[in-house]
């Protein structure tokens, strides 16, 4: 169905369903909404039910939007929408995209600003004509957050981001090609390895990536296979989805762009944002290491520009013949795993990403319930026939412990963690135990990307379980926000630190010992015995973090006032504490595909190691009786 027969639906739908008096002055596609203009606002302000009606009646997205010529002026709009809105929402900053006709409320107390059944927005939109969008105000101030959200209501950013959506809404709904239907997809990535995760699916009438990471302990091969004929040219791509924001799955998507993609990237709220701050970490590193760098910030703020966020459970047409949904992988802030409808109803598949099935410190464990689903793409990092993970809450009490005892020492504790994901569950565990009485008093320094990470954590709550969003909305008691928690915002400031003759935890990144704060930290404190590095992340194989935690007595550092690698002698105790892991281990890996509903027919696994996969894989096959394959990089496979 090309575009022009979309609007013509619509329009003959919206004859029978609203009054005869509504008069739409235009009607556009945006990706795949249907957007309706309109002068007579306040009939839907009134009765929010015709649109519902419409929209099902025409299986579309309909946004209704006032017609320029109804709007107030921005300065008169705003006076008039804050006299609507009760102070109690506590609204801290308007904005009006004047391109699309909109105007974002950021308020302390969204919900005050939405009113019982959208009443207050129904309102405010009667009142001033322009369509209101209201976000929750950050309680924790994060410089991304501001940056990206002024960036996309730049008048320029805005006006292209405008006839880039009316470009997607033209290739979303073009007409399908005559032929044989099927459902193909080539592994690009992270297959029988940990890193660079990559993987195309492909129709007749569609090309979606899903992921493009890079692998940190592969030197010779850290990008994914994009030259395979499959992908190329880039411009041939319908979609990017990004299933979260780790590196390893995220890392070179600013690349695309820099290739010749010029597409929607569709991903959950923070993922976008977390993205975009490891994007542009990232390249930092690189540059400090003096290491190529492939691609530049205006390619991550291109991404940026393109992203079209989905919550968990919108679907949303991406291709002529593919419907995506997003739902809870509960991994890291906004994971999820993507669900594929193919056709009308020909093949379902769903890519697990990374997942976790436990709640944890964070999240609600990973959603394995699906409309429906023929084929599963699984991750298996902890899938061996070992791999077992203590519970949360022993992997609490062994941190406590190996901090009391390296304190005993008078020594220094150095967590090598990610930014996003371990560093607030570490966080978590470091302030319930120092409120239980278990910990003493002392500062844990926070290094790296830790801080704003944790801030944009704090500015999303409704993705993160029921206790702690609780307390970030109530803003009582948020552990985010203890004394304990301090921000390394300097090099002079590190360097005190690493100086410091009393007992410090210091939480730095890069997670994996390949970079980044963690480094300056290691160079000072690895000769000395009485400091300890706690491991809480997986350590891919070839990192420095796998090679410490393996035991290893001397490596070579960067030497930052002459050039070259020096040698650094290690002593320092390395000790790894499991139970803190984004990733689910062999049990739960088992659990999630025997309650998965419904059964796939089909299992593909990835992102681990040769042999995890093939044990995993067998255990699957033995004791779920579901047919599993363990596919190589540049395999393809075909589904239907």
């Amino acid at each position: 169905m090309a575009v022009e027969d979309v609007i013509k639906e619509v329009r003959e739908a919206a004859q029978s369903v609203i009054p005869d008096t509504v008069e739409f002055t235009d009607v556009r596609v945006e990706a795949s909404n249907v957007v309706l203009y309109t002068k007579n606002v306040d009939v839907f302000a009134e009765n929010s039910e015709v649109v519902r009606k419409l929209a099902q009646k025409v299986r579309k997205r309909i946004i209704i939007r006032a017609d320029p010529s109804v709007r107030l002026p921005t300065k008169e709009a705003e006076e008039k929408l804050r006299e609507v809105i009760p102070t109690e929402a506590e609204v801290s900053s308007v904005r009006f995209d004047e391109i699309n006709g909109d105007v974002y409320i950021e308020a302390v107390n969204p919900g005050r600003a939405i009113g019982k059944f959208g009443a207050v927005l129904n309102e405010v939109r009667r009142a001033v004509g322009w369509n209101p969008i209201v976000i929750r105000d950050a309680p924790m101030e994060s410089k991304t957050l501001r940056e990206i959200r002024n960036f996309v209501l730049e008048p320029k950013v805005a006006k292209k981001r405008r006839a880039f959506m009316t470009r997607v809404g033209r290739k979303v709904f073009r007409d399908t090609i005559e032929g044989e239907q099927y459902v193909r997809i080539t592994a690009l990535g992270g297959y029988r390895e940990v890193g660079r995760s990559c993987h195309l699916l492909m129709t007749k009438d569609s090309k979606v990536l899903i992921d493009c990471g890079f692998n940190p302990g592969n030197d010779k091969d850290p990008s994914p296979f994009l030259n395979a004929p499959e992908v190329t040219p880039l411009e041939g791509l319908d979609a990017v989805v990004l299933t979260h924001a780790h590196l390893d799955h995220s890392a070179l998507l600013p690349m695309l762009f820099l290739y010749g993609y010029d597409g929607p990237v569709y991903c959950t709220p923070p993922t976008r944002d977390l993205a975009a701050l490891l994007q542009t970490d990232y390249l930092k590193i690189q540059n400090a290491e003096a290491k190529k760098v492939p691609y530049s910030s205006k390619h991550i703020r291109q991404q940026v520009q393109n992203c079209i966020p989905l919550n968990f459970g919108d679907t949303t047409d991406i291709a002529p013949d593919l419907k995506l949904t997003l739902y809870n992988s509960g991994h890291i802030l906004g994971s999820a795993s993507a669900h594929f409808h193919v056709g009308e109803g020909q093949h379902n598949l769903v890519f697990s990403g990374d997942i976790k099935f436990e709640n944890t410190w964070l999240f609600d464990r990973a959603v394995n319930r699906f409309p429906r689903m023929e084929t599963l793409i699984m991750e298996a990092t902890y899938g061996g026939f070992k791999d077992f993970q203590p519970s949360r809450e022993e992997g609490m009490r062994k941190l406590t412990e190996i901090i009391n005892r390296t304190v005993e020492k008078r020594g220094k504790i150095l967590i090598p963690v990610f930014a996003v994901g371990r560093s607030q569950e570490v966080m978590l565990v470091l302030e319930k135990a120092h409120r239980e009485g278990k910990l003493g008093d002392m500062d844990v320094f926070l290094d790296g990307m830790i801080w704003e990470a944790t801030a944009l954590h704090a500015a999303y709550p409704e993705y993160l379980n029921n206790n702690l969003r609780n307390k970030i909305y109530q803003n009582r008691g948020n552990p985010f926000r203890d004394d304990m928690f301090r921000k390394v915002d300097s090099v002079k400031m590190r360097e005190e630190i690493c100086s410091r003759e009393e007992p410090t935890i210091v939480l730095a990144t890069s997670g994996m010992v390949n970079g980044g704060p963690v480094m300056e930290y290691l160079r000072h404190w690895a000769p000395d015995q009485n400091n300890t590095m706690v491991f809480v992340g997986y350590q891919a194989s070839g990192t420095l973090g796998q090679r410490l935690q393996q035991g290893t007595h001397e490596i070579h550092l960067h030497d930052r006032d002459n050039g070259g690698m020096v040698p650094v002698q290690v002593k320092m105790n390395m000790e790894t504490c499991e139970g803190f892991s984004g990733h689910s281990d062999k049990r739960q890996l088992m659990r999630y595909v025997r309650t998965i509903r419904p059964r796939p027919k089909l299992v593909l696994l990835n992102h681990g190691d040769p042999q995890k996969c093939m044990q995993l894989a067998s255990d699957i096959r033995r004791k779920a009786r579901i047919e599993v394959r363990v596919p190589h990089n540049l395999e393809t496979i075909r589904f239907a």
